[in-house]
């Protein structure tokens, strides 16, 4: 009878362990993994000794069950730890487990001896086996061990009072109750002498609530919540809430964005007249109301960007929350705010000065241009190399494909060429200009010039400028890194969903790339440039590109050679 308890039991362990397999997260919880696997093999224990009738099977049958007062035990605490955000050295891993083996293994060694378990006897209930045990010479190890792990837990009861708020007081306090009961549940029946142990089910309900718990566990963990891209952005804060508004959890970076955030209880909402609460809150109700995803705000004189994004970790893709990421946008500011000041001026001469406008903007382009060149010492002539080279490659289309490229769409992508690298200006030094190879994690910051060229293109065009220019010039700007087999970027657009007009300057800026010296690289010959390029069609460039190239390829080669 009891024996059937158990393997039902024993079942239902199984299953949380195989729901649990099939919960995809990018991280994982090790040491609920290591409960869960290890709990079955406990109960498993306790269903043999229910069914053995030698004192040596009741012995093995001990040795799995041995496996819950010393290595469940110390993972449990460990876990407690994590939790509470209390970082484990090394050394104090290699103790605790050190320690719960060695226990174990001495427990496995006194197999064929009473230096552990002492005295053993069988009792045939009716309901199934009992074991009676008096304790060998070795068994106050046993309780020393018991004693360590109490006033270990005992311990960071009291460490978890003094720092409220620094954890889900959710997550902690299930943890902490359920250890806490497998322990009293254990010292219980060692006081009233009881044949059969409920410590099974209370492991399997253990298993239950943690398992329930899992997402809300890993909701709390930022980490979980944000792309591995995002995870190297350490110049970002990173906050997350739930859809109630309680506060889950942010990274380091975001206190020193939204200071007094440190000091914000766990799975509570938002202080009432926090910073906090005002960003956060005010964010998710535009994104409600307007579908406004960003904000900026100014705080100790940095201006902040604050952008909000839903976020689910469950598998049929449920919302749980608002994820938030803060940016400091100072210096892009500073840049925008002269440019946008610059415009206000110039509109104000346009009814005016119509055609006198129009020259002072390509100057201000140019300008600006050159600005972001001599920024980058890596690319010297680059812009005037790319104007000129797609007047060659535009004046070729033209002759070849005059129902498609116009003359006012061929005006507007060479006078477009200049803008398509002035998002470099809001790229740090320290990456525009390095004379080496990119990191990953500096080519990723690198690779937003192309979004941000495209927002200046707008910023400085838009409402001067006529609208089938601007549209021209945000989509060289925007686009010129996609490529047709769908791995470029910003966006990753296949074949012709990439404008024409970025395509085209796509070809004028990679052959510029090959054939001119680099501080890092030298220049590459004509036949080697003109092979890539060729073998490039259909997967980096558009394959309707190809005549047009090998057509234009001699001018080409004889402009740089006058260069």
């Amino acid at each position: 009878m009891v024996t059937i308890f158990y393997i039902i039991l024993l079942i239902i362990s199984i299953a949380v362990l195989i729901y649990m397999a099939q919960k995809s997260y990018e991280t994982i919880d090790i040491y609920y993994w290591t409960m869960v696997i290890i709990i079955p093999v406990i109960i498993l224990g306790y269903c043999l000794k229910t069914t053995v009738t030698t004192v040596e099977g009741a012995t093995m049958a001990f040795c799995f069950i041995y496996l819950d007062s010393t290595v469940l035990l110390t993972v449990a605490i460990f876990c407690i730890m994590h939790f509470m955000g209390i970082k484990t050295k090394a050394w104090m891993k290699i103790l605790g487990y050190g320690a719960a083996f060695a226990h174990l293994a001495m427990v496995w060694s006194c197999i064929h001896n009473d230096m552990y378990f002492g005295k053993m006897t069988l009792i045939d209930t009716g309901y199934g086996i009992a074991t009676k045990m008096t304790g060998g010479s070795l068994k106050f190890i046993h309780w020393i061990y018991m004693f360590a792990i109490l006033f270990t837990l005992a311990s960071l009861i009291g460490i978890a009072f003094l720092r409220k708020g620094t954890y889900s007081r959710r997550t902690l306090f299930l943890y902490t109750c359920l250890t806490m009961a497998g322990i009293l549940a254990y010292g219980f029946e060692i006081v009233i002498d009881i044949d059969f142990s409920l410590l099974p089910l209370i492991y399997v309900i253990a298993d239950i609530l943690i398992a329930v718990n899992y997402d809300n566990a890993h909701a709390h963990d930022i980490i979980n919540l944000i792309s591995d891209q995002q995870k190297y952005h350490e110049t970002k804060g990173y906050a997350a809430i739930d859809l109630e508004g309680r506060y889950l959890s942010c990274n380091e970076k975001m206190y020193e964005f939204i200071p007094g955030l440190e000091m914000q209880l766990i799975d509570e909402k938002l202080d009432p007249g926090s910073s906090a609460n005002k960003i956060f809150y005010g964010l998710v109700k535009d994104f409600k109301e307007k579908k406004s995803k960003s904000i900026n705000f100014e705080i100790n004189n940095m201006i902040c960007q604050c952008e909000i994004a839903e976020f689910s970790i469950r598998r049929d893709g449920k919302i749980q929350g608002y994820m938030f990421d803060v940016r400091d946008i100072t210096e892009e500011q500073k840049v925008i705010n002269v440019m946008q000041d610059y415009n206000e001026t110039l509109n104000a001469e346009v009814d005016k000065k119509t055609e006198n406008i129009k020259r002072i903007q390509e100057k201000v382009v140019l300008g600006l241009a050159n600005m972001v060149e001599n920024r980058d010492n890596n690319t010297g002539g680059h812009v005037k190399r790319t104007s000129d080279i797609i007047k060659i490659i535009v004046d070729e289309m033209r002759k070849q494909k005059p129902d498609i490229i116009s003359e006012e769409f061929a005006e507007d992508i060479i006078r477009a060429a200049p803008m398509h690298d002035l998002g470099k200006i809001t790229i740090d030094d320290a990456i525009l200009c390095k004379p080496a190879k990119l990191t990953p994690e500096e080519y990723e910051i690198m690779k937003t010039h192309s979004v941000k060229s495209g927002e200046m293109v707008n910023i400085i065009l838009k409402g001067v400028e006529e609208k089938h220019f601007v549209d021209v010039a945000y989509n060289v700007a925007r686009y010129h890194h996609e490529r047709w087999d769908g791995k470029g970027y910003p966006e990753g657009l296949v074949g012709a969903m990439t404008p024409l007009e970025a395509r085209i300057m796509a070809i004028a800026d990679v052959y510029d790339a090959l054939v001119s010296e680099r501080p890092y690289k030298k220049p590459m010959s004509f036949e080697q440039a003109a092979k890539i390029m060729i073998e490039g069609m259909g997967s980096q460039f558009d394959p309707n590109m190809l005549p047009v190239f090998l057509e234009c390829r001699e001018k080409l080669e004889s402009y740089y050679k006058s260069v």
